[in-house]
């Protein structure tokens, strides 16, 4: 039996509850899950890759239990469905969190399967109590001294408080 194998891309910088409630979603139809972490030399994001990973992995192995290796973390600096090819996915993953996010990711999906028609895209609504979490306001929170705990997971809130800390 071939596995299957899904990509899961995004800048996880954080990892939100959120994150982690696709990715529990995403183990329901892929047996192993690529989460691809964009990397752009023009960005700066708040955390660097390899910190971002190691706070994939704690999180995940906290949240998931065995399941979690069944998570692989990988970089990417190229197109998506690309780098999903390289990784050998044969669907990818994209959370919705409202319509908005439906518009622009049907937009996407369109555009993926005319460049790479053997990726199926699949959609993973978010639970109604992550819906309104995104990682952006979530390092506005964090950077203004609020409580971010009800928002990421334990060892994410610990990082950022540390981040923001003096």
């Amino acid at each position: 039996m071939t596995k299957r194998t899904a990509f899961y891309a995004g800048s996880f910088d954080p990892l939100t509850n959120g994150h982690l409630d696709v990715l529990k979603g995403a183990l329901t139809v892929a047996d192993r899950i690529i989460v691809g972490i964009g990397v752009h030399p023009g960005k700066k994001p708040l955390f660097s890759f390899e910190e971002r990973v190691e706070l994939i992995r704690e999180a995940t192995a906290a949240e998931m239990g065995d399941e979690a290796a069944k998570i692989e973390v990988v970089a990417f600096d190229r197109l998506v469905i690309d780098s999903a090819r390289s990784n050998g996915a044969s669907i990818m993953i994209r959370g919705l969190r409202d319509g908005t996010d439906l518009d622009y990711e049907m937009q996407m999906a369109g555009m993926n399967e005319t460049m790479a028609p053997d990726v199926q895209t699949v959609f993973l609504p978010a639970s109604p109590s992550v819906r309104t979490i995104t990682a952006t306001l979530v390092r506005q929170i964090a950077s203004m001294g609020g409580d971010v705990r009800p928002f990421v997971p334990g060892n994410v809130a610990v990082a950022l408080r540390n981040r923001f800390a003096g």
